[in-house]
């Protein structure tokens, strides 16, 4: 008979049995507390090792066990020192258990457990908080990786591929479960909870919408992670987070003092999108193997390279005319488009457009570092910065090296990230950002990457923000310390958090009030914005603004130990073994103390296998927190650290199956802990956050071009062509479209009915197209906009400086041969 299960190599079942998840969320802040529940049913002790991703900007702060019905609380020690004890008590017949980062991105954790007795029982407990991401529409959002990829080792890497060997159990045999609870709380009221798997009803213990449970109704699917969406009433508020200090901590220490997390939501003014000609763009594409994968586990998904393809036909229409520009491929080789960037013109876009056709995933392997250095080896053009847009699918090892790269540029471009697919590391694509300063996005699951990758480039084409100062106004006795690198890059309406310690006289109850105010220009204009905030700080045991403050410091120190700074690292394990936020240099380590006999008999290994894997995934593994992984070691040998691996951070609010506009009927296929939003009377955002994920653009295909012209070929007779991407694809550089066959095509009417209805002779051809492609885009287009809104900013500019008194009579007759309502305001009347 065949064996079902997770078994080990030689069929014999591994410990693994539970996970549980026991979640608290406050606002866009996660505590979150995971339990791992092994039994040893092999005949002798045996030692299990297991990784699991977490994001890099997530602050590990307790590791316990309870081994036979005896609890072990970890001791925070630095790292080697830990390694040792935890040897020494496996050599010793002692139980052991050991945790740390596993690599050098910092987002990828291992932990070890040695000496479990034969038929004894143990359970794992972790315990991390996370900054959550806003999303465009205010949802706050929580993943739990579940999939786990290997990433790809440059040539002469020497790490290990710990994956390598470890047997896989069948998709949907795994005999273990995961159970997911979630506590939320909010001032401001808990509106619903969306996710991708199956959730129970919401529920208000407290008779208000201040605070809410909410749990997994069944078990998850094995191949994504667990994703939930939370909508706050008032979401996008600045806010401030004072939290007491732990008690008998030293006063004046990180812990002794009160720490303050202050959010803000700048709201820069807007530039004009399109109109500036300033500006480099330089798009660097991951064109490795892994880029022929697809998007998601859908059967008719689009593979990562063909969406990328699209996305750059989007942004070459979207670049102001007379700008610099050029486009990067790489893998185990690199090549560029042209030998240093060229102006935008009609021909150089032409030209690409043809080129992004031919780009295929067939360079090999994913070395990003050759040609960041050849771009910044490339002179800058005088007059226009330069801005870098990366796209990987984040499977790279020596990312430090990537970041550090990018940080010796920082002065001469900004640095937008893009991870795509399972696997994007959060350490190399929010390190690159921050290095950059620019910002990071992921797009996984049923994301589309345009939407995010245009987003982007908007903040590009924003004047560049300088002398962003911040300042504090406190009592006095009172002082403000940052913790972590003051604000230096900021956007419209992307948060800018802030951490600081408030050294200083505790103040009286009810009285004080202190405040902090960001500063900056804009092309000499000054701004400010201030956020008043009390100085009675909130008390609580699990202290999540203090660890969140430590890992932000860690980070920063972080930078500065690896190029070998002695202070720095003294007040990295300062800061970390006082704050018990594991960072590189320290480990958890935890040993029972013996009791009775110590444990006889050799040490056998044993590996949790992956679950089955999907064609071109390199295979998934169900972890509440972790998936287990081999590890060579001898008794008493410090642990050779597991090559790192990658996390997959799927899905975007798309995701999340929303009711159809029109339909009240639940949401198909995923997990909703309300009743599903109103139709398109509600916000746009939810509605445009529907329509994209129910498919209103149809699935991404080949691009083809003709000319200059580009369009989809998508199979027989272009049947699932992208009707935006059609007219898109026929814009000029200048922002116009041309009357003719391929115009009317697009916008769905005759080209006699397109020539006929013109208003008047007075009207020149060009005029004419662009004003019904901007009514088509406006009527027919409406939930796409973030994909369609700056080249429309140029269409719009130019039909003004062309078309004089005619455009209202355009306007007008565009509107009646298109069907639309779309009102003169589009077009500044």
């Amino acid at each position: 008979m065949s064996a079902y299960g997770l078994l080990t190599s030689t069929k014999e079942p591994v410990p693994l049995r539970s996970g549980s998840v026991a979640l608290l969320l406050r606002g866009f802040v996660a505590d979150v507390a995971c339990e791992l529940r092994y039994r040893n049913e092999e005949t002798g002790p045996v030692e299990t090792v297991f990784v699991f991703p977490l994001d890099a900007q997530a602050a590990v702060y307790a590791f316990q066990a309870l081994l036979g019905g005896t609890r072990v609380e970890a001791q925070l020690r630095e790292k080697e020192q830990a390694r040792e004890l935890y040897g020494d008590a496996l050599a010793g017949g002692q139980t052991s258990f050991l945790l740390e980062e596993a690599g050098a991105g910092g987002d990828v954790f291992s932990c070890s457990l040695g000496n479990l007795p034969p038929g004894a029982e143990a359970a794992l407990t972790l315990r991390y908080v996370c900054e959550l991401p806003r999303e465009p529409d205010g949802a706050a959002r929580f993943v739990l990786p579940i999939v786990l990829r290997p990433r790809y080792a440059p040539q002469g890497w020497a790490g290990e591929d710990v994956i390598q060997g470890v047997p896989r159990a069948p998709p949907g045999e795994l005999p273990y479960t995961l159970s997911l609870s979630v506590t939320l709380e909010s001032p401001h009221g808990v509106e619903r909870v969306v996710s991708n798997c199956s959730l129970t009803p919401l529920s208000y213990p407290g008779g208000d919408q201040s605070s809410a449970q909410v749990s997994l109704a069944e078990q998850p699917p094995w191949d994504r992670d667990v994703e939930l969406l939370v909508y706050y009433t008032e979401p996008h508020k600045p806010s401030a987070v004072l939290e007491a200090g732990l008690p008998g901590a030293e006063p004046g220490s990180l812990m002794g003092d009160p720490a303050v997390m202050v959010t803000l939501l700048p709201n820069l003014p807007e530039a004009g999108p399109g109109r500036s000609a300033a500006g480099e763009f330089v798009f660097l594409l991951d064109r490795s193997g892994s880029m022929q994968g697809a998007m998601d586990a859908r059967a008719d998904s689009p593979l990562r390279i063909d969406s990328a393809k699209e996305t750059l036909v989007l942004l070459l229409k979207s670049l102001p005319l007379g700008c610099y520009f050029n486009i990067y491929g790489f893998g185990s080789r690199f090549e560029s488009f042209y030998p240093q960037s060229v102006e935008y013109t009609q021909q150089t876009m032409a030209e690409s457009l043809q080129r992004v056709q031919q780009l295929r995933a067939d360079l090999g392997g994913t070395e990003i570092l050759e040609p960041l250095r050849a771009i910044y080896r490339s002179p800058c053009q005088d007059g226009h910065p330069r801005q870098l847009f990366v796209f990987t699918d984040g499977e790279v090892c020596n990312t430090q090296n990537v970041i550090d790269e990018v940080q010796r540029h920082r002065g001469s471009h900004r640095c937008f990230s893009f991870g795509i697919g399972e696997g994007a590391s959060t350490a190399l694509i929010k390190g690159v950002a921050r290095a950059g300063g620019g910002s990071a996005e992921f797009i996984t699951g049923q994301d589309r990457m345009q939407p995010k990758a245009l987003q982007s480039l908007k903040r590009a084409l924003q004047p560049a923000v300088s002398g962003v100062a911040l300042s504090w106004d406190l009592p006095p006795g009172m002082e403000a310390a940052l913790l972590g690198p003051a604000p230096e890059v900021i956007f419209s309406g992307q948060r800018c958090l802030v951490y600081a310690q408030l050294r200083g006289q505790p103040q009286p109850p009810g009285a004080a009030v202190g405040g902090v105010t960001l500063q900056y220009r804009i092309q000499e204009q000054s701004y400010k914005e201030t956020l008043p905030f009390p100085l009675q700080p909130q008390a609580g045991d699990r202290l999540p603004v203090h660890r969140l403050a430590a890992k932000a410091l860690l980070l920063e120190l972080e930078g500065a130990v690896s190029a070998g700074a002695e202070e720095a690292r003294r007040r990295a394990l300062e800061a970390s073994l006082s704050s018990g936020v594991v960072c590189s240099l320290t480990a958890y380590v935890g040993v029972e103390a013996a009791q009775g006999q110590l444990v006889q008999g050799p040490l056998l290994r044993r590996d949790v296998p992956l679950a089955g894997g999907r064609q071109l995934r390199a295979g998934s593994a169900f972890m509440a927190f972790g998936a287990a992984m081999p590890v060579s070691r001898r008794f008493g040998s410090a642990p050779s650290p597991p090559a790192p691996f990658d996390c997959q951070l799927m899905g975007r609010n798309q995701a999340f199956g929303a009711a159809m506009p029109g339909s009240h009927g639940p949401p198909v296929a995923f997990g909703c802990s309300a009743p599903p939003p109103p139709p398109p009377c509600g916000s746009p955002l939810q509605f445009k956050a529907r329509k994209q994920a129910l498919g209103s653009m149809a699935t991404d295909g080949n691009v083809a071009f003709r000319g200059s012209e580009c369009i989809l070929d998508t199979g027989p007779a272009n049947e699932q062509a992208s009707p935006l991407l059609r007219l898109v694809s026929l814009q000029n550089a200048d922002g116009s479209w041309d009357l003719g066959p391929p115009l009317a095509a697009a916008l769905g009417v005759s080209e006699t009915d397109a020539r006929g209805r013109m208003p008047s002779e007075d009207v020149a051809p060009g005029v004419w197209a662009t004003v019904l492609a901007v009514v088509w885009l406006h009527g027919r287009a409406a939930g796409q906009s973030d994909e369609w809104e700056l080249l429309e900013a140029k269409a719009v500019g130019w039909v003004r400086d062309q078309a004089g008194p005619q455009l209202t009579k355009c306007l007008e007759a565009a509107n009646t041969l298109l069907g639309c309502s779309v009102g003169p305001a589009v077009f500044g009347l």
